[in-house]
């Protein structure tokens, strides 16, 4: 009897910790704390086209919108040209697929682009660039202009929304991102500079913000706010063309701002240490590292410190413990000290980035607009794991279902994992 129950219980122990160990769901723009962290184990550090890949799936369409996940379901968007003469007709869709298999669960139409409406698309844009979010069980898409919507995550619609009405220049770019009940989203676009909030049950506009007034020649951005906690508040970071706005969500009111020189800001911004990290982005890139607990114009008072060499002007910064760390559209990555950007190292580890570096286990992962992704060591000593070619173009960021990453190519996802 004794032994019975021994051996129920040592069952029941490894039924219960038996499986694949089950990450966090990877639910926006740089993955659950919108900064490029992943709590994953095991996550492979070598791979190619054919080692270490679980699944390869086709996705139809071009877009570089990065892939989400949720309850071992990844969703992502596409544009798919349509079957007329003009190049600007799209199908603005939404796609689902099965986690472990790479099955497509369901592909819908959610938005119908019909003639051109903007400007020549950036050969480096799409027309479905922003990246999905997810929360309580619904999917928040977000194409530009042509439209927001809310899906279930059965792809079923809940509501869609195309009053955010303005010029794009180069296309669409910034993502969403939620904060007490508002998908809030940055509309700097060559006509008009708004960030607005959208009620995330109904779609309806709940408050809208004019830029503050620059002498940008060039005031169009495509930035993905970032939702932080500093001086008592909840703070809504927006950064655009020559400057830098934190937004109460309540109401939209401007809490503080600073100013720089720069557009088409690309990088989503970090935090830690109590310092928001920005960067300018265009024409040349410069670093800022902000105190966030002033009021009004900040600009004399409480930037702490600033860097003007490898600063890169589309992919996001990324901090992890004491260290920042970053990567320069010519492929130069770097490590300073986030207190006072003092360099550790400098290496040019070569190749064009776009996509954001995220961080797991104690390693970086750099991914080059050619497919190749340089992982190493996160620390003040340059240390090189490992030099990774799929062979295919990407600059879409990564994602992570459990212990395995999603990379999302010109033509196909990818999931990779150790096998």
């Amino acid at each position: 009897m004794v032994l019975a129950r021994s051996l129920l219980l040592i069952t029941i122990v490894l039924v219960g910790n038996g499986g694949e160990t089950k990450g966090e769901d990877w639910t926006e723009f740089r993955g659950p704390t919108g900064q490029g962290h992943s709590s994953a184990r095991g996550l492979p550090v070598r791979w190619s086209d054919t080692e270490n890949v679980r699944w390869k799936k086709g996705i139809p369409g071009n877009a570089w919108s990065s892939p989400v996940v949720s309850n071992e379901r990844i969703y992502l968007t596409t544009a798919v040209p349509r079957e007329t003469d003009n190049p600007y007709d799209q199908s603005l869709r939404t796609l689902c697929l099965d986690a472990a298999t790479g099955s497509v669960q369901w592909n819908v139409e959610v938005f119908s682009q019909v003639g051109q409406t903007d400007d020549r698309i950036h050969g480096k844009n799409s027309h479905a660039s922003p990246t999905p979010i997810i929360d309580g069980g619904y999917l928040y898409v977000h194409f530009g202009t042509e439209g927001t919507a809310c899906l279930k995550l059965d792809g079923t619609p809940v509501w869609k929304s195309q009053e955010l009405v303005y010029t794009p220049r180069h296309g669409n770019g910034g993502s969403p991102v939620l904060v007490d009940g508002l998908l809030v989203i940055i509309c700097d676009g060559a006509d008009e500079q708004f960030v607005v909030a959208l009620d995330r049950r109904s779609g309806k506009i709940r408050w809208k913000k004019p830029r503050p007034r620059t002498e940008a020649p060039k005031k169009f951005a495509f930035c993905t706010p970032l939702v932080i906690q500093a001086a008592g508040s909840t703070q809504v970071i927006c950064p655009g063309a020559d400057i830098v706005v934190a937004h109460d969500p309540a109401d939209g009111r401007e809490l503080w701002l600073a100013r720089y020189e720069g557009y088409s800001v690309v990088p989503r911004p970090v935090y830690g240490h109590g310092l928001l990290f920005i960067s300018t982005s265009f024409n040349d890139a410069k670093l800022l590292a902000i105190r966030p607990d002033g009021e009004g114009d900040i600009t004399k008072t409480h930037v702490a410190w600033r860097a003007s060499r490898g600063i890169p002007h589309t992919p996001s910064l990324l901090i992890e413990g004491d260290e920042l760390y970053s990567i320069s559209d010519r492929g130069v990555a770097k490590c300073v000290d986030a207190r006072t950007g003092d360099v550790h190292w400098q290496k040019r580890i070569g190749g064009n980035f776009s996509a954001s570096p995220f961080f797991a286990e104690g390693n970086i992962y750099f991914q080059s607009e050619e497919g190749d992704t340089t992982v190493i060591k996160a620390g003040r000593r340059f240390v090189e794991l490992a030099k990774n070619r799929l062979g295919a173009p990407t600059l879409a960021s990564y994602g992570v279902a459990d212990s395995a990453l999603l990379i999302r190519t010109a033509t196909h996802l990818y999931r990779i994992e150790k096998l």
